[in-house]
C-alpha cells in the first residue's frame, strides 16, 4: 500500500485550544503523523511518496470559494494588525440571526468557524494545503488503478464542512478525495468514518447527495463532541435521504459494541455499489485515548482492517484523529496491514 505525506505538516503548530472550558495545549500536534510514519517505516507497509500538486480547483469543488480564501489570507491579515499569537474565533453567528458575513478578521473568523478547537498560526495554510494535495495523489493512485492507498494527511479534514472549520479540522480531505473520484468518472463513492467523533463536515458536505454513502460510528452526540450532529435519525434530505448513516454508540463501547455497527455500516456500503471506498481513518476510539471514550484495543484495529477488506472495493485510506501519540501508529498500521494482507489472502484464493 502507497503511503502519501508531506513534511509541510510540521508548519502547523499551534500553542493552544479551548478545551474543557480553558486555554491548553492541542492535543493535535506534529508528532501524530511522525509516530504513523515512522510505523509505516517500520512495518514496511509500501512506498512512501510526496504529493503532487493539483491546485485550488478540486478544493473549490468541495468547499465554499470565499472560505478557501479566508483560510489562505487569514494570517497575513491576522498579522497586519501586529497580532502574533494564534488565531482563534471571538464570537459565532447566534441562532436566529441573518447569516451575514462581517468584514472584520475577528468576525469572519467566528462566521467561518464552528469552535475554537482549530486555531490557524503562520504556517498553518501550507500544511492544510498540503494535506489536502495528499488525499488527491493518493485518490489519483487509486483512480489510475491501485488496489489501495494511504493519505497521511495533518491536519485531519472530517469536522470541516462546506464553509467552515473547527475540532482541529480546515479543509475536508475525505471528501475533497470523494469529489474528484466523481469527477474522474466514479458514479457512487462511498465514505466509511470510524473516527471516535462524528464526522460532520463530511455529513455537512454530501448530505443531500445520493452519489456518497456516508456511514459514521462514533460517540454519542447526546454527551460526546461535535454535540451538534451524528443522531441516528440524520439520514439525509432531498435526493440524498437515505445516503447518511450514523452509529452513535454509548461511552465504553468496545469491540463487540463496536464491531457491530462496523459490520452494519459495511452491509450499507455493500448495498450502495460504490466504485470506491474512502475510511476516514481516525484511531481514537483506543481505550487510551485522552478526548475519547472508547474501548478499543490494538489487536481490534487489524479485524477493523480484515472487515473492510472484505467489501473487495478499491480503498483510499485518510488520517484523522488518534491523539494516544504513542500507539497511534501502532493502531492506523494495523489496519492498512491487516487490509493489506487480507486483499492479497483474498487475490491468492481466487
Amino acid at each position: 500500500m502507497q503511503t502519501f505525506y508531506s513534511d509541510d505538516h510540521r508548519l502547523h503548530h499551534a500553542n493552544a485550544e479551548l478545551n474543557n472550558g480553558q486555554l491548553m495545549p492541542c492535543f493535535e500536534k506534529p508528532s501524530r503523523a511522525d509516530m504513523v510514519l515512522e510505523q509505516v517505516k517500520r512495518t514496511g507497509l509500501g512506498p512512501i511518496s510526496e504529493p503532487q500538486d493539483f491546485g485550488l480547483a478540486p478544493i473549490k469543488r468541495v468547499h465554499d470559494p470565499k472560505f478557501v480564501d479566508f483560510i489562505q489570507q487569514a494570517w497575513e491579515r491576522w498579522s497586519a494588525l501586529g497580532r502574533e499569537h494564534d488565531m482563534l474565533p471571538l464570537a459565532w453567528p447566534p441562532r436566529r440571526m441573518p447569516a451575514r458575513c462581517p468584514e472584520d478578521i475577528d468576525g469572519q473568523l467566528g462566521y467561518y468557524s464552528f469552535d475554537a478547537g482549530a486555531p490557524l498560526t503562520a504556517g498553518s495554510w501550507q500544511a492544510i494545503y498540503s494535506s489536502a494535495q495528499i488525499a488527491l495523489s493518493a485518490q489519483a493512485h487509486l483512480c489510475a488503478g491501485a488496489k489501495s492507498a494511504f493519505a497521511l494527511c495533518r491536519p485531519p479534514g472530517h469536522h470541516a464542512g462546506i464553509d467552515y472549520m473547527g475540532g482541529y479540522c480546515y479543509l475536508n480531505n475525505a471528501a475533497i478525495a470523494a469529489q474528484a473520484m466523481l469527477d474522474q468518472g466514479a458514479n457512487k463513492v462511498a465514505i466509511l468514518d470510524v473516527d471516535f467523533h462524528h464526522g460532520n463536515g463530511t455529513q455537512d458536505i454530501f448530505y443531500q447527495r445520493p452519489d456518497v454513502l456516508f456511514t459514521s460510528i462514533h460517540g454519542d452526540p447526546l454527551n460526546e463532541y461535535p454535540c451538534f450532529a451524528g443522531y441516528a435519525d440524520e439520514r439525509g434530505e432531498g435526493t440524498g435521504l437515505g445516503y447518511n448513516h450514523n452509529y452513535p454508540l454509548p461511552a465504553g463501547s468496545d469491540w463487540s459494541i463496536w464491531s457491530q455497527a462496523l459490520r452494519d455500516a459495511l452491509r450499507q456500503i455493500a448495498g450502495f455499489g460504490a466504485d470506491y471506498l474512502i475510511v476516514s481513518l481516525g484511531v481514537d476510539t483506543y481505550l487510551a485515548d485522552p478526548i475519547s471514550s472508547f474501548k478499543l484495543d490494538s489487536p481490534d484495529y487489524l479485524k477493523m482492517g480484515e472487515l473492510i477488506a472484505g467489501l473487495g472495493l478499491p480503498t483510499l485510506f485518510v488520517m484523522e484523529g488518534g491523539y494516544a501519540v504513542e500507539e497511534i501508529g501502532i493502531n492506523a498500521v494495523n489496519v492498512l496491514t491487516a487490509f493489506d494482507a487480507t486483499v492479497t489472502t483474498q487475490g491468492e484464493a481466487q
